[in-house]
């Protein structure tokens, strides 16, 4: 890959669009995780690759392009969030061009009752993690869902790793916390509650 940036940092453009085929999935994903939904996901990706190129005489290569651009997504993210205080429900249905359809989780691997408990269970998870403060939600994905390493999260934040590694103590906690009062709401029963 290095070499594909050194290639689009003279300004091979067909270099630039190799690396944005090897990274657009991984990518995504993290936006998606970040933003929740599919179209802010694509306009966030979209924004880190323009912004990645804008910025290439600038990246040193003492990092992977990959954790380039995670810091570059997070940022745009955080930024964006901090602007937008507007917090999006995961209980919001996806609009689409032909009208609004309920977000789903389909598995027939299940027993119906597994699915439905399974179901409820990612619908605290997602509400739970929505509730969370900026830097918590991005320190949690980044290591929970990108399963990245504490050196590539400090990376991608600009922090120190211990910095990260407090952050996710508390982001812990407070996810915790906020999964058992949404399930004490709903009157369910999670391990560990008192």
């Amino acid at each position: 890959m290095k070499t594909l940036v050194a290639q689009a940092q003279q300004g091979d453009v067909q270099a630039f669009e190799r690396l944005v085929l090897a990274y657009q999935d991984r990518l995504y994903g993290l936006c998606y995780r970040l933003a929740g939904n599919h179209a802010d996901a694509q306009d966030l990706a979209q924004e880190t690759f323009v912004r990645a190129y804008r910025a290439l005489d600038r990246f040193r290569q003492e990092a992977d392009f990959g954790t380039y651009l995670h810091r570059i997504a997070v940022n745009l993210w955080l930024n964006h969030r901090k602007r937008n205080q507007a917090v999006l429900s995961l209980d919001d249905p996806v609009l689409t061009g032909e009208g609004e359809l309920p977000r789903q989780v389909a598995d027939n691997n299940r027993q119906p009752e597994q699915a439905v408990e399974d179901g409820e269970l990612k619908d605290l998870v997602w509400q739970a993690l929505g509730t969370l403060g900026r830097e918590h939600r991005a320190v949690l994905v980044l290591r929970e869902m990108e399963t990245l390493s504490y050196e590539e999260i400090a990376a991608a934040l600009g922090v120190a790793p211990g910095t990260v590694k407090s952050r996710l103590s508390r982001a812990r906690n407070v996810l915790k916390k906020a999964l058992y009062h949404l399930a004490k709401q709903r009157g369910l029963e999670l391990p560990g509650m008192e």
